[in-house]
């Protein structure tokens, strides 16, 4: 158990305590994390990992065109959506610059030549 002390000429002295699994709320409330909906969770995220892992995996060694590579990366965002919903934002931040490295290393010379302004050009 973690303790944080706060005091202050408004403030008569407040003990905020938590704990791993459960604890006290700001106004005395009880939060409830069951385990149950902690292994969920955790389950959920193990899964959009490995969905990750092998999509990029696959936009690496599979033989695909842009198309279908870019077609990957929109599937896996479905399903993270749908395991997340409402962090579409979440996906863009961590998971979309993983994808778009991968997709310019292996389309690096696509990428160049269908871009209006290609790369070195002046």
């Amino acid at each position: 158990m973690s303790c944080l002390f706060i005091s202050g000429p408004l403030y008569s002295d407040i003990v905020l305590c938590y704990k791993k699994i459960e604890g006290l709320g700001f106004n005395g409330e009880k939060i409830k994390m069951e385990e149950n909906e902690i292994r969920e969770e955790s389950r959920k995220v193990r899964f959009l990992r490995l969905l990750v892992d092998f999509s990029i995996l696959s936009i690496q060694q599979n033989d695909l065109s842009l198309e279908e590579a870019l077609k990957i990366v929109e599937d896996a965002k479905c399903a993270a959506c749908r395991l997340f919903p409402g962090k579409e934002q979440t996906f863009e931040l961590i998971y979309r610059p993983r994808f778009q490295r991968v997709i310019e290393e292996r389309f690096c010379s696509l990428i160049t030549t269908q871009s209006p302004q290609g790369r070195g050009e002046a």
